[in-house]
């Protein structure tokens, strides 16, 4: 990584690239490092407006940072909502970009980054931040310390908070077969012996490098982003940050999870996929086309189908499980008839 640790090595005499675990506190005085933060929007107008807010504690604790916020052509009001906040608090670091269509989430990502990279700025990255997420005192400070000291890093993920608080400490590993069985099959036992291919990660207390972390809250460092890459439009909404960390890993850049650094993340605002009654709700056809999407375009449509079957599989096992136990549904509905009916199985699409 010699070639680009050079820029920042001058300004840092602990340049640390390597891969191991860290050790070191970064202060909550940072070194210069500004980040350029892109909120996608798409009708949580008021919830930007709050995200927008926490951005202006941090920069009144000193944090160099400018906002960007991109509104997926919500047609709702929103952009009227977050336009007139701009105005009304004096936010001139904050600026909104209206698309005229609703492209997904990397679509939106990569209009946002196309305007932190057209600015007169000199932000060292760009801060993914989903609308519905609030930043906690100091992690602006942190994560652009860390990323100051540790030029190998390409992508640096955050801590989360849940909406009510609680912790919510993990990043990924890649998807795998394995790692679909044992997230179908819901058994500890199954669980346990297939904790190494387990996509969930529980992370500790210490900065860690990872596969692949969270959309909600996710630094990409400007040279990544110089060097061309950008999110697949081709994902609606999921698994483009699972692909985009894998694509950077290729090109030889670290993905870290920093737990220093913490954001609160009310999730599921948009798509209620995630969200406290998801499982009231039907999943919809694009979380099983981006899933189909990120199988065939890293692993082949073989690996795809043996991904679908061992999902499949470890389901229809949960599923017998929980009826001997006489237990509530807790899934969507339809939840394995819509795998089946978007899986390779069926569908045969290419």
């Amino acid at each position: 990584m010699a070639r680009r640790c050079g820029r920042e090595r001058r300004r840092c005499a602990r340049c640390a690239g390597g891969g191991g675990g860290v050790s070191d506190q970064h202060p909550a005085t940072a070194p210069h490092f500004p980040l350029d933060v892109v909120i996608v929007n798409y009708r949580t107008g008021p919830l930007v407006v709050g995200c927008l807010a926490s951005l202006a504690a941090e920069r009144g604790r000193g944090a160099s940072l400018r906002a960007i916020v991109v509104d997926n052509a919500s047609q709702d009001g929103s952009a009227a909502i977050i336009e007139a906040a701009i105005l009304r608090e004096g936010w001139d670091w904050a600026r909104l970009i209206p698309s005229p269509v609703n492209g997904g989430f990397g679509a939106g990502c990569n209009l946002g980054i196309a305007h932190a990279l057209d600015r007169e700025s000199d932000a060292r990255a760009v801060w993914l931040l989903n609308p519905d997420t609030r930043v906690m005192p100091g992690a602006a400070a942190q994560l652009a310390g860390f990323l100051h000291a540790h030029p190998a890093a390409g992508i640096a993920g955050t801590a989360l908070l849940l909406g009510d608080g609680t912790p919510w400490p993990h990043a990924f590993r890649f998807p795998t077969v394995l790692g679909e069985l044992e997230r179908a099959l819901r058994w500890a036992p199954a669980s346990r012996l297939l904790s190494r291919h387990s996509t969930l990660r529980t992370m500790g207390a210490e900065a860690a490098r990872a596969d692949w972390v969270s959309g909600a809250s996710m630094a990409v460092r400007r040279e990544v982003l110089e060097q061309g890459l950008r999110f697949d439009e081709g994902y609606f909404l999921y698994y483009e940050e699972t692909d985009f960390c894998r694509a950077a890993r290729k090109r030889g850049w670290e993905t870290w999870y920093v737990p220093q650094a913490v954001v609160l993340h009310i999730a599921g605002q948009s798509t209620g996929v995630t969200g406290a009654d998801a499982a009231r709700r039907r999943v919809p056809r694009y979380w099983f086309d981006s899933r189909a999407r990120y199988f065939r375009k890293n692993h082949g449509r073989g690996y795809a189908l043996a991904a679908d079957l061992a999902w499949i599989c470890g389901h229809a096992f949960h599923l017998g499980k929980q009826a001997l136990r006489r237990a509530p549904r807790s899934d969507p509905p339809r939840l394995l008839s819509d795998f089946l009916r978007h899986s390779l199985l069926v569908s045969g699409r290419a």
